[in-house]
C-alpha cells in the first residue's frame, strides 16, 4: 500500500482528487489552490453550491472516474472521498500504480492542521452552524482563525478560510474515513478542544443502533488529551453519558429547561440560556455564566437549537481567549449559514425558505425555528427523505411527531432503490403514504407525492398568500426551490 505516512510532512506541488464535489472535500481543495498548489479533481457530476466554488478557484474537473485522470499526468498526492468504492477505476489505478494517497481528514490534518490548535466541532446536529460561529466569533475578535465547514458560510463567504492564527475550527463527522479506513472522520483530528453538541442515532447504513454511535463519541471523547477541554451539550443525556469519563476538563452548556447534572464529569464552568424570546431579529436570551448574574445576548437565528449553537461557541470562545463581552457584541454580526433556515425568495405573498434539515430532531427544530421568524403564518412543511438514514423506516414515527408541528406537510416518496448498508442489515423504506394517514389521523392538512414536480404543482395549486414553504433536504431535491418560486410567479 502506498498510502502516505500519517507522520511524513507533505509539500506536494500537484494533488487530485477523486470524488471532489463533497462539501469537504472541494473545500479543502479550494484551500490548497488558494495556497497555489496545482489542485485537479474528478466526480460523477457537480452541483451548487460547491460547483461554483471550485470553478471560482479555476480547479478543473473530470466528470467521470477514469484511469487516465491519474496517469496521464501523474499527481504527487491523489486525496480519495469517502464516497469513493474500492472498485473505482481511478482508486484501482492510484493503488496499482503505487501513487502516493491519503484519505481526505487524514489530507485535511497532514496539510493544513496539524501545527494549529485544533477546534472541533461534532455531533449529530448543529456542527455546521455551530462551527460557522466559533470561526467568525474568533474572526471578528481578531484573532485570524482558519476554518473548513461542511457548508457555505455566509461570514467567510465559503467553506474554507486559511488565516494566520493560531486556530483552526474544523466540523468533525462521524462517518466513516474511506474505503481503506472505516473509522470515523473525527478521530483523525486531534482536537485540543472538541464541541459537543449532541449524541443521536445516525448514519444508519453504517451505524447498528445507538449504542454503536455512542461508542464512536466515546472512542473521540476517549482519545482527549490531558490538558484539552470538552465543550459539551450537558442538557442532551448521551451527551452526559459520552463525556462522564473524559480525560480532560469539561465545560457544560444548555438551555433553560435542561439538566445538566452528570455524576463524575468534571465541569469547569457552566453556561446557561433563560428567557427566550423570539423577534424579528433573532432570539433573545440571558446568558448565565457559572450561576452569575445575567448578560442579555441578542442571536440573529431563531429556534431553541440554534439558541444551543450560540451557546457553545460564547463558551468555545471564552476556552480559547475571548473576552465574552467581545464575544457577546460579535455574535450580533453572525450572518448565517446557506441553506440553513435561507429565504429563497418570494412570489405571489408566499415566502419559500430552504433548510439542511433531514433528521427528525432537526426537521422539529427547523420548524421551531420557522415558527420563530414568520409568527402567525401558517407553516408548510416539504421533507425529502434522501439519506441512506431518511429513506429507512426507522424514523418513521418520529418525522410524524416533528411534521404534526407544522399546519401543513408534504412528503416526497421514498424512490424505490437498493439501500447501501456497511452493516449488512436489511429494512424496510419508510411508507411516506401512511406518514401522510398518519399526520391527516391528527388532524394535519398532509399528502405524499412523487418527487419534487408533483409537490411543486400541488403547491402552485394550494398556497395562500401569507404562507411560509419550509422545504427541509440535504440535497438538491430537483430544484425544487427555483421551480416552485417561477410556477408560483406564473
Amino acid at each position: 500500500m502506498s498510502e502516505t505516512d500519517p507522520g511524513q510532512s507533505l509539500a506536494p506541488r500537484h494533488v487530485h482528487f477523486v470524488a471532489i464535489g463533497g462539501t469537504g472535500m472541494g473545500s479543502l481543495a479550494c484551500l490548497l489552490a488558494a495556497r497555489g498548489v496545482r489542485v485537479t479533481g474528478s466526480d460523477r457530476a457537480l452541483y451548487p453550491p460547491m460547483s461554483g466554488q471550485l470553478e471560482r478557484w479555476g480547479i478543473p474537473v473530470k466528470i467521470g472516474f477514469a484511469p487516465e485522470n491519474v496517469l496521464c499526468e501523474r499527481p504527487d498526492l491523489v486525496v480519495i472521498g469517502n464516497a469513493v468504492r474500492p472498485d473505482n477505476a481511478e482508486a484501482q489505478a492510484v493503488l496499482d500504480n503505487g501513487i502516493p494517497y491519503l484519505s481526505f481528514p487524514d489530507a485535511l490534518y497532514q496539510l493544513a492542521m496539524q501545527e494549529k490548535h485544533r477546534v472541533v466541532v461534532a455531533g449529530t446536529h448543529g456542527k455546521t452552524t455551530t462551527t460557522s460561529l466559533v470561526g467568525a466569533l474568533l474572526l471578528y475578535a481578531l484573532r485570524d482563525p482558519s476554518l473548513l465547514v461542511g457548508g457555505i458560510s455566509l461570514d467567510f463567504e465559503g467553506s474554507f478560510r486559511e488565516g494566520r492564527g493560531e486556530h483552526f475550527v474544523v466540523e468533525g463527522d462521524e462517518y466513516d474515513t474511506a474505503f481503506f479506513d472505516k473509522t470515523p472522520k473525527f478521530l483523525h483530528y486531534h482536537p485540543r478542544t472538541l464541541v459537543l453538541t449532541s449524541v443521536e442515532f445516525d448514519h444508519a447504513d453504517i451505524y447498528r443502533d445507538l449504542a454503536h454511535v455512542k461508542s464512536a463519541f466515546r472512542e473521540l471523547v476517549e482519545r482527549m488529551i490531558p490538558g484539552g477541554t470538552i465543550v459539551a451539550a450537558m442538557g442532551h443525556p448521551n451527551v452526559r453519558e459520552v463525556v462522564k469519563n473524559a480525560p480532560c476538563q469539561v465545560v457544560s452548556y444548555a438551555v433553560q429547561g435542561s439538566d445538566p447534572g452528570a455524576t463524575g464529569v468534571s465541569v469547569m464552568a457552566a453556561w446557561w440560556a433563560t428567557d427566550l424570546q423570539s423577534n424579528a431579529q433573532g432570539t433573545r436570551f440571558n446568558l448565565h455564566v457559572r450561576g452569575r448574574e445575567a448578560f442579555p445576548v441578542q442571536v440573529p437565528l431563531h429556534g431553541r437549537h440554534n439558541v444551543e449553537n450560540a451557546l457553545a461557541a460564547l463558551a468555545t470562545a471564552r476556552v480559547l481567549g475571548v473576552p465574552l463581552l467581545e464575544s457577546i457584541a460579535a455574535l450580533q454580526r453572525f450572518r448565517g449559514v446557506k441553506r440553513r433556515m435561507e429565504v429563497r425568495g418570494e412570489a405571489r405573498g408566499v415566502s419559500v425558505v430552504d433548510d439542511f434539515a433531514h433528521h427528525p430532531t432537526a426537521v422539529r427544530g427547523s420548524i421551531e425555528a420557522a415558527r420563530g421568524r414568520f409568527p402567525g403564518r401558517r407553516l408548510v412543511a416539504v421533507l425529502e427523505p434522501r439519506t441512506n438514514t431518511s429513506r429507512r423506516r426507522i424514523f418513521q414515527q418520529a418525522y410524524a411527531d416533528a411534521l404534526a408541528e407544522a399546519d401543513v406537510a408534504l412528503v416526497s416518496i421514498v424512490p424505490d432503490a437498493p439501500l447501501y448498508s456497511a452493516t449488512g442489515e436489511v429494512t424496510e423504506l419508510l411508507d411516506a403514504e401512511a406518514l401522510a394517514a398518519a399526520l391527516r389521523a391528527r388532524g394535519r392538512d398532509a399528502g405524499a407525492l412523487p418527487g419534487a414536480d408533483a409537490i411543486v404543482e400541488e403547491l402552485a395549486r394550494s398556497a395562500r398568500p401569507g404562507d411560509v414553504i419550509l422545504v427541509m433536504s440535504n440535497g438538491d431535491f430537483g430544484g425544487i426551490w427555483e421551480k416552485l418560486l417561477a410556477r408560483l410567479q406564473a
